[in-house]
């Protein structure tokens, strides 16, 4: 758990008071989940802006310390400001270390400039899938799945059931009967048939 955030009990509620907390550099947020009361919070707001930056905030499970008390949570949520660069609003869920949960992590796809498709065969790589939800104990929660690429061939692709997970990690799609395809090395003659169809004809 490598973040920490520092929270206290909000309690004043409604449109102004958040207004007002936000000029203040502060954050709304809530906190919800178990057999427990969601309770409205309020952090600062500038280390939760540069938090979101970091890929591992959205996976891993955070040490939330709210007046003095610590608990294991999960980001479930956030809203940004349409325009600037603030956050207005973040949810967090409790977690229960004993029980599995369901999670979105990203996919990094790796090796493709190795692979014998871009290498040898000017194939194209398309990511199908950019991130996938399994279900894990917290502990066992991985930040990322990584895909590796230096297999693959022109014309081939890569599918779910083909991706390594780490123990105790199952893939929510898979438990459901689907294999979708995660990424396509196109052949040349597709990928220059694909640009040629995207440009206009010459009038």
């Amino acid at each position: 758990m490598a973040f920490e955030l520092i929270a206290a009990k909000r309690e004043e509620m409604g449109t102004g008071a958040s207004r007002r907390l936000r000029h203040a550099g502060k954050l709304p947020g809530v906190i919800y989940g178990g057999d427990v009361a969601a309770v409205s919070i309020v952090l600062e707001h500038n280390p939760i802006y540069y938090a979101l930056k970091n890929e591992a905030f959205h996976t891993e499970i955070l040490d939330l310390v709210i007046d003095g008390e610590k608990q294991p949570v999960l980001l479930r949520d956030f809203q940004m400001h349409p325009y600037k660069q603030q956050v207005m609003h973040i949810d967090f869920q409790r977690v229960n270390m004993n029980e599995k949960i369901h999670v979105k992590v990203p996919l990094h796809f790796v090796n493709a400039d190795v692979s014998e498709a871009v290498k040898l065969q000017g194939a194209k790589i398309s990511h199908i899938i950019t991130e996938i939800d399994v279900r894990a104990l917290p502990a066992e929660l991985p930040k990322f799945i990584e895909v590796d690429l230096s297999a693959i061939k022109a014309g081939q692709s890569i599918h779910l059931s083909e991706l390594k997970l780490p123990q105790g990690v199952e893939m929510t799609a898979l438990i459901r009967g689907g294999d979708t395809a995660v990424v396509l090395a196109s052949s040349a003659k597709v990928a220059e048939d694909d640009a040629a169809a995207e440009t206009p004809a010459a009038e």
